[in-house]
Order: structure tokens, then C-alpha cells, then sequence
């Protein structure tokens, strides 16, 4: 007898099960003789049924499912109960192998278990084992049987039901159930939906519960079957909320991508495009279909240099961002203003993997912007350049002369005879030759220059970048010949003339301000001088003139300040050697300087409207100081000088009189005004009025 057979007759009379199923339909394909004299199945009665229909599947759930979706190890053991052709079970211990050199196949051996407490004691361990199988898995598990009682459930269902510990602990079905009732947002449809699933049906169920709480769960349910016949059904639980809110955000965002105003392009990481919203498709001309598989080189302008996309790409790899404005091309070929924002995107060794660019149309927005720089920088009525402009343009002429140790010249225009003008022919007429005076002086500078207008009828012109003064001279000729030259408006010729003050840079070194205040002072000057004509503004004069005025201001101050003071030289008779009175002489108690004489601010004064204060107040003191020697016993006479130009002031007579008044103790024949002759005789017949009205209250004079 060979090995095979010895083998054939071990399986054939011994007295462990041998069952070979079909790993893929679970069919039963060969049984041996133990099969037929322990479960009492004739012949090949159990050859095609799935194995299920004999082994109790409550015993070993899992491991039939793991089969069906093709999850099983090569080796399982387990506790199992086989169902005997008279309807009774019989206990085994399984092994279930799947031979390496044939996989479709499994090769079940059972042996039973001889005594009924070593029945009762497997079924007890199978249950620990089951239990400790339900509490293992994530998913929440509820085992109902035929009548819908609970038979089991897992720890896992308990807290994603959120089910309190004495509600388990009460063992009541009904009071679970109720429960689980409760916390759905729709009660009614949740109790319909169950009695739709009824205990004797053999179909698997699927639906999404959403709880008070705003979870989702994912419930199946499938039947429980010992054979053929139903049992019982498995209910089993998974929280879907996170994969819910993906979801959801995944519809938020595909919903985003396909109604986004802005165009929205993703691309590979070699810049294919791979997707674009409808947006984009209108904003560039390119259909989806035209764009995907293309390169984004497919929208460049030409507009942009290489530099500028390698700063982009530079940028993209460092910091993952980009944003910016560019112009690219449509595809009918015209231009378009963009604004775009990249993003790359990265997993998780930090390699870009995508891109997603959003498109802005901005073209409008552009030439709006345009259009109010224009406005902010351009006369609305000549079109030239204004302040604003005329102020930038005058900063760089300078930082260009200073850079290239040239010279510039500032020109300040101002129209003569323009109210004339507005007077005679009207207001229309008058922009209408503000128009063409400013084209026509705009023609007459050099490429280089600027005209720019301030306002009403002045203008402003920058020569920049002169050799010499001659060729500014040049300029400021061509200038006044087109601004004298007559101007057609409507049926009549007008002409104008203009006055210039110009000043010209690095000899008057001040800044932008500085100069268009000095080619303003020098304008005045031209119009003074006789008007069409220009004056260049002397910095050296006006050092001059700034020196003097600081020199009033601090004569002013010292006024103010008490710091004259009057010494009195007796006058005094040869012979008899009397004091027939004194003169009033000014000096100045300087703080720092000591005392000055006369001749050291005086002449600072002279025809101002300061010598006019410094004269009342050499009269009031005088006339103080009278009094105070009268109260004392002194009574003489005391001479004040006066200069010719306080003496022609109209209010010269009425302030002599307020100041006598202010002092009554003072007889005016004390008081003598001494006045330079020739200034007396320059304006003889005013001089000799006044003399009188002053001898009418009593002051003499003396020439």
C-alpha cells in the first residue's frame, strides 16, 4: 500500500472533519467520510452550499466577511458549531489553512468536542473571544436577534451613542432604544426607516443618522444566518463626521472653483494646466479644453521680461507664494491687465506638487487708475502738467543738474492783460486763450523742458539740463515772442504779453520751494519794471534784502523790549553859562553789543514804518522824562529829533496832540521838534502847514 493511500484511508475513516471550500462563492466543493457519520449529510449533499449554511455564523462573524473581501491570513483557528442534518450542533475546534500552491482554496479541519461541558466551556471561551473581536474593531457594533431583542453590543457603540452608564446597566432594550431615539434630529423618520427594515429580511441596509449633536453616522445592517435560516441581524456604527465635513468642504471648494468670479487655473509642477474654472475661461478667451495640457507660457504677453518670471519662480520656491500684477494675452491677441496670486502646493517632503494661480481682470481698474493720475497730475483745462507733477518733475531736473554738474532754470509765467481779456470777451474766451498760449509755449521749449500751469494765468516752465545762461536766454526770448504773438478766438485776435521771473540753479542753490518763491519774487520784479519783459532773481540782492529785514526784526524786537534809551546833551549859553535846555539823543543799551550809537540801526529804519514807532516813542519818552524833572524843580526845554518820514505821515499832527494830552504837567513850548532842513525843504508846502498846526499848540520847531 503506498503513502497516497494510507493517506486517502486517514481522511476517509478518521474523525476529524475535512470540508474544502472556494475562498471566492465560500462554496463547499469536497467533504470527507467524518463529514457524512458525524453530521449525518448523505453522498454529496453538502457539495455547492456555502459553507454558512452548516457552521453557525454567529460563532465566527468576522472571519466569513474577511473572505468575502479577501483579507484572510494563510492560517485561522477558532471555536466553531456545526449544524447536524437532525438540527442539532455540534461543537468542533477549527483550523482553516490556505495552501500556498493553491489559494482559491480553504481546508477546514474540525475536530469535535466529545463532552457537553467541554461544549459549554468552548461556547463560553468563542463568546470571550467574540466579545473581545467586537470591543477590538472602531466601528460601533449592535447584535439583535430574530424578535429584535439586543443580544450584544460593543463598548465603541456605547460612546459614539453617547449612552449612559446606568441606562447599559439597566439591561432594559426598550429604554436603549428609546434612547437612541432621542438623540437624532428626526425621530419620526428614524422609527419609520426601522420598522422598514424587518427581522426576516435578507437584505444589507446603508444610511447616514445626523444626531442632535450635528454628527453623522454611517448605520449597516445585514442579516444573521445559522444556515439558511435568519437569526438575527448585525447593526454596526461609524462617526462620519470628519469624513462628512470633508465632504462638505470638498462641495464648498468644488462649488468655489466653478462659480468664482476670479479665474482659477491648477497646474502640474512643470506649469502644465490641469484644470480651470469657467472664470478663467472668460477672462483669457481660452476654453477648458484649449487650456488643459498647455503650458501657462500659452498667456504670456511679451509685456514681462525673463527676469521678471524668474523673480516670480524664484519667490514661488522660497516662500510658496506669489502675488502680483502682469499683462498677458488674450487668446483673440489683445492685451489685459491681471492681477494673480499663486499658491504651491507641497507634500510632505516639502516638494511642489501643484499650483493653483487665481486671475483677476484689472484692465479697467488700470485705465481707471490711469485716468485719475491723469487728473491728479495733468491740468483738467490745458492738458500740461500741474503742481503736483510740476513738483516731481522740478525734483528730479535738480537731482539730474546735481548728478551731471549742469544748470536748470525756473520760469515763472504770468499772463499780462488775461483780466482784460476775461473782461471784454468772457470767461470761455478767456480758457479758450489760456489753451492756446499754453500749446503754443509748451512748443517753444526744448524736448527736455517742462510747462506746467498753477492756476488761473500762471505757469511755470523747468529748463533743464543748460550749458550757460545764454542758452537759457535763448529760451526765455522764444518764449516771450510766442506769448505776445496774437491769438485767434473765434473771429478775433487777441493779444497778451507776459511777465517772467526766472531763477536759475546752482547759483540760487535753495530746493524745489525755495526756487519757485524767488521765480515768483522776480516775476512781481519784471511786472514792476514795465511787463514783457523777464527778470532773473539775484541771490546775492537777496541775501542782501534777508540780511536787512533780520536786522528790522531785531530793531522791532528791541523796541518792544525797552533797549533804547535817550541821553540828554545840555544846551547851554557861552556867556552866561545858563542851560537854556537839551537835546534828545537815541542810543541803544544792546545786550550783547553794549551801547550803540545812532548811526547803527538808524539807517537800518530810515522810511520804514518802524522809524515812525522809534520817533513816538523818542517823543513820549522825552515828554516823560520833562515831567518827572518838573516835579523835581527842572524846567527846560528838550529838543527830539525827527525824521522826514514821520514827519509826512498823515496822523502826524493828531498823535503830537494825544501825547501832549497824555502828559498835562508839560507845557508844549518845552517841546522842540529839530527837523533836517533839506527833508523841510522836499516837501515845503506840507512842512509848512504842519509847522503851523504844531506852533498852534504851542511846540516850536527848528531847522
Amino acid at each position: 500500500m503506498t503513502i497516497e493511500e494510507l493517506r486517502d484511508l486517514m481522511l476517509e475513516h478518521g474523525d476529524e472533519l475535512v470540508l474544502i471550500v472556494d475562498a471566492a462563492t465560500q462554496n463547499i466543493l469536497a467533504v470527507n467520510g467524518a463529514v457524512t457519520r458525524l453530521l449525518g449529510y448523505a453522498g454529496d449533499a453538502l457539495k455547492g452550499r456555502p459553507i454558512t449554511d452548516v457552521e453557525c455564523a454567529l460563532t465566527d462573524i468576522f472571519y466569513w466577511d474577511e473572505v468575502r473581501h479577501g483579507t484572510i491570513s494563510e492560517f485561522h483557528h477558532a471555536e466553531a458549531a456545526y449544524q447536524r442534518a437532525d438540527g442539532e450542533l455540534l461543537s468542533v475546534s477549527k483550523s482553516i489553512v490556505r495552501p500556498t500552491d493553491h489559494p482559491e482554496l480553504l481546508i477546514i479541519c474540525a475536530t469535535p468536542n466529545d463532552v457537553q461541558h467541554r461544549i459549554e466551556q468552548d461556547l463560553a471561551d468563542m463568546g470571550a473571544r467574540l466579545r473581545a473581536t467586537l470591543e477590538a474593531t472602531a466601528d460601533g457594533i449592535l447584535l439583535l436577534d430574530w424578535n429584535g431583542a439586543i443580544v450584544n453590543m460593543n463598548r465603541q457603540f456605547a460612546q459614539i451613542w453617547q449612552i449612559p452608564d446606568e441606562l447599559l446597566l439597566a439591561d432594559d432594550d426598550q429604554a436603549v432604544f428609546g434612547f437612541l431615539v432621542s438623540r437624532v434630529q428626526h425621530p419620526d423618520a428614524y422609527r419609520n426607516r426601522l420598522d422598514e427594515i424587518r427581522p426576516d429580511s435578507d437584505d444589507e441596509t446603508l444610511d447616514i443618522l445626523r444626531l442632535d449633536d450635528d454628527r453623522f453616522l454611517e448605520r449597516k445592517s445585514r442579516p444573521a444566518k445559522l444556515g439558511k435560516r435568519i437569526i438575527g441581524r448585525v447593526f454596526t456604527f461609524a462617526d462620519i463626521t470628519e469624513h462628512k465635513s470633508r465632504e462638505s468642504r470638498l462641495k464648498l471648494a468644488a462649488s468655489v472653483f466653478s462659480h468664482a468670479y476670479e479665474g482659477i487655473m491648477i497646474t502640474d509642477a512643470d506649469g502644465t494646466m490641469v484644470d480651470v474654472n469657467a472664470a478663467f475661461s472668460q477672462i483669457t478667451g481660452y476654453s477648458r479644453e484649449d487650456a488643459i495640457g498647455q503650458n501657462t507660457r500659452l498667456l504670456k504677453s511679451g509685456q514681462q521680461d525673463a527676469a521678471f518670471y524668474r523673480a516670480l519662480w524664484d519667490e514661488l520656491d522660497t516662500r510658496g507664494h506669489w502675488e502680483g500684477e502682469l499683462w498677458n494675452r488674450h487668446k483673440d491677441g489683445t492685451f489685459y491687465a491681471a492681477r494673480l496670486n499663486i499658491t504651491s502646493v507641497r507634500d510632505v517632503i516639502d516638494t511642489s506638487l501643484h499650483y493653483v494661480g487665481m486671475i483677476s481682470d484689472i484692465t479697467e481698474l488700470k485705465e481707471h487708475q490711469q485716468r485719475l493720475e491723469h487728473m491728479a497730475h495733468y491740468d483738467a483745462l490745458t492738458g500740461i502738467p500741474n503742481r503736483v507733477l510740476l513738483a516731481d518733475r522740478l525734483g528730479m531736473a535738480i537731482k539730474q543738474a546735481q548728478r551731471r554738474q549742469r544748470g536748470l532754470a525756473l520760469v515763472y509765467l504770468d499772463v499780462d492783460g488775461f483780466k482784460e481779456v476775461n473782461d471784454t470777451y468772457g470767461h470761455d474766451a478767456g480758457d479758450q486763450l489760456l489753451i492756446a498760449l499754453a500749446h503754443r509755449l509748451r512748443n517753444n521749449l526744448r524736448g527736455g523742458d517742462t510747462l506746467a500751469r498753477l492756476g488761473g494765468d500762471e505757469f511755470v516752465a523747468v529748463l533743464a539740463d543748460l550749458d550757460s545762461r545764454t542758452e537759457c536766454e535763448h529760451v526765455l526770448h522764444r518764449l516771450l515772442h510766442a506769448a505776445t504773438t496774437p491769438i485767434e478766438i473765434g473771429q478775433t485776435l487777441v493779444q497778451v504779453s507776459a511777465s517772467f521771473g526766472v531763477t536759475l540753479y546752482p547759483q540760487d542753490g535753495g530746493d524745489a520751494d525755495t526756487l519757485l518763491r524767488h521765480a515768483d519774487q522776480a516775476m512781481y520784479q519784471a511786472k514792476q519794471a514795465g511787463k514783457n519783459r523777464y527778470h532773473i532773481f539775484d541771490p546775492e540782492k537777496d541775501q542782501q534784502t534777508r540780511t536787512h529785514n533780520r536786522s528790522l526784526d531785531r530793531i522791532a524786537q528791541a523796541l518792544q523790549q525797552n533797549e533804547f534809551v535817550l541821553y540828554y546833551q545840555p544846551k547851554v549859553n557861552m556867556r552866561t553859562g545858563v542851560v537854556l535846555g537839551a537835546e534828545a539823543l537815541i542810543r541803544w543799551q544792546h545786550p550783547e553789543r553794549g551801547l550803540l550809537p545812532p548811526s547803527e540801526f538808524l539807517p537800518l529804519v530810515e522810511n520804514s514804518e518802524l522809524m515812525v514807532r522809534i520817533g513816538n516813542w523818542g517823543v513820549d519818552t522825552a515828554l516823560s522824562q520833562m515831567a518827572a524833572w518838573r516835579q523835581q524843580g527842572l524846567d527846560i526845554a528838550i529838543g527830539v529829533n525827527i525824521s522826514a518820514y514821520h514827519l509826512q505821515q498823515p496822523d502826524f499832527l493828531a498823535n503830537l496832540k494825544q501825547k501832549l494830552a497824555d502828559h498835562p504837567t508839560v507845557g508844549p513850548n518845552r517841546l522842540e521838534l529839530e527837523v533836517v532842513e533839506t527833508a523841510a525843504l522836499e516837501g515845503i508846502n506840507r512842512i509848512s502847514s504842519l509847522i503851523e498846526g504844531c506852533q498852534a499848540l504851542g511846540v516850536h520847531f527848528s531847522l
